[in-house]
């Protein structure tokens, strides 16, 4: 039976303004960069002045105060009357559409980011073939093979499978030895080890492009008869079962070092535009003992209202008695475009606000590790303690700290670096987490590497030091420092 309720609930539903204040707050400096300029393309009431906004700023704040700068001037002190005129927009759909997702194509042209637009993994391997002399037939297998090949160099796809695709594809019966001489052909190809199915067949055909020098042929026997054993370190067993001794096989190991594991990745990294140097958000200076800190916007360029855009509201205004619907259209258009401008300069200044709030507090809450660089300096730091401190919301503060980074004379790091969970000491001290990784790191750092520290003896010297820990918790934090276990630490 069918029924009607009246229901009563609370809902918080945010404005698409909103969600685009939080979108503009999260993403980093070089995405602004972008973000801007792609808003710029996209509303002519907006523009760019010819100052940087890290050089104009101190010349903003003054036209702030006296009013000079302020978007509203230009065009709300006008003879405009919006309720009468417009009544605001009739729907949601009316409002602006704030798109902040910026194209990859577009991304590649940041300032600050090193790509270099080349030919990709497939493209250099294609124009290799052409310099070939190859049956036609043989010529386009060998294209579909490489077309096969993943982004780290590696062909994964067995010549059975590639056989019946490419027939699928093509209506064209080929034998599987097409496929097999293809791979072959590729094979011989730069960078040496493309093509390869596995790890150990890759490191060989690297080595077989090299002179066959004692050493050389050594490390091809290890790959050859002991992998199993190399990958995992078990150096004893390789003396035992190859008859080599400790010094042979240390020079083995030495021309081993230098292969590429992943031929295809280190090429397309560089020559496909995946190569991104790290552009800090904040930088933090130590000068005589003073913090000093800096928002990094040296590429965000300062936003203005275009007056002569704005003009235009005032003449549709000055004559609202003698307009035509089309006259009506253009002046809510242009109101439409001078709102979304006006609301734009605003979230980024608030974003500026936000985030010059945010680091401050961080800087103040860490000051003794930004004094000194000594990770064990950090103090406990959750997202609740900034977001005390500063009165915004917590999702508020992760937003700030996710994707952004800070330079420092010590290093680059992320913003989330400095939040760290607490661990008391046997002497009641409380410390953060991250001064236990740094104590940690050291101990590795200095083992024996013959003889590698186990997670239960890092335990036993982490105890020793008055910090109080269980061994999982050990091994967690190795993990986290990237190091493997103590038998795959060991070297000859």
């Amino acid at each position: 039976m069918l029924q009607q309720k009246l229901q009563q609930k609370q809902q918080l539903k945010l404005s698409p303004q909103q969600i685009q204040t939080i979108k503009l707050l999260e993403i980093p400096m070089l995405e602004l960069e972008e973000r801007i300029r792609q808003e710029v393309e996209e509303n002519p009431a907006l523009e760019i002045s010819d100052n940087p906004m890290e050089s104009g700023e101190n010349d903003n704040r003054e036209k702030e105060e006296s009013g000079e700068n302020d978007p509203d001037n230009d065009y709300e002190g006008s003879n405009y009357d919006e309720d009468n005129y417009l009544n605001d927009y009739k729907s949601e759909d009316d409002a602006p559409d704030y798109a902040i997702e910026a194209q990859s194509r577009q991304e590649a042209q940041r300032e600050g980011v090193s790509y270099l637009n080349g030919e990709t993994l497939q493209e250099h391997l294609t124009n290799q073939l052409s310099l070939r002399s190859v049956k036609p037939e043989l010529k386009e297998v060998t294209e579909y093979v490489i077309g096969n090949i993943d982004e780290d160099g590696y062909l994964r796809r067995s010549a059975e499978s590639m056989v019946d695709d490419y027939s699928f594809q093509t209506g064209k019966i080929i034998h599987e030895i097409f496929v097999e001489k293809a791979i072959n052909i590729i094979k011989s190809f730069d960078p040496a080890g493309v093509a390869a199915a596995t790890l150990e067949e890759c490191l060989l055909l690297q080595l077989e492009r090299k002179n066959p020098t004692p050493k050389i042929e050594k490390a091809k026997l290890i790959i050859q008869k002991s992998f199993q054993d190399l990958s995992q370190k078990r150096y004893d067993r390789i003396i035992k079962d190859l008859g080599l001794s400790e010094e042979e096989i240390k020079e083995a190991l030495s021309e081993i070092v230098k292969l590429n594991p992943k031929p295809g990745n280190s090429w397309d990294t560089s020559m496909s535009g995946n190569s991104t140097q790290i552009i800090p958000d904040f930088i933090i200076e130590n000068e005589n003992g003073e913090l000093i800190i800096t928002l990094n916007q040296r590429a965000i360029p300062e936003l203005n209202i275009n007056r002569n855009f704005a003009e235009m509201l005032d003449e549709y205004t000055n004559n609202r008695n003698n307009q035509s619907k089309s006259m009506k259209e253009a002046a809510q258009f242009v109101k439409q475009k001078l709102d979304s401008a006006k609301w734009f300069i605003g979230a980024i200044k608030q974003r500026h606000d936000t985030l010059n709030s945010v680091i401050n507090a961080l800087v103040e809450a860490q000051k003794d590790y930004f004094m000194t660089g000594d990770e064990t300096k950090l103090k406990p730091l959750i997202l609740k303690d900034i977001a005390d401190k500063t009165g915004y919301d917590v999702s508020t503060i992760s937003r700030v700290s996710n994707s952004k980074y800070i330079q420092t004379e010590f290093g680059i790091f992320p913003v989330k670096f400095l939040f760290t969970d607490a661990l008391q000491t046997n002497d009641g001290e409380v410390i953060a987490t991250q001064g236990i990784k740094t104590v940690l790191e050291e101990c590795i750092k200095n083992e024996d590497k013959k003889n590698p520290l186990t997670d239960d003896r890092l335990m036993e010297i982490l105890i020793e030091k008055g910090f109080p820990i269980a061994r999982r918790t050990v091994a967690k934090y190795r993990e986290q420092l990237n190091y493997p276990v103590a038998r795959l630490r060991k070297e000859l």
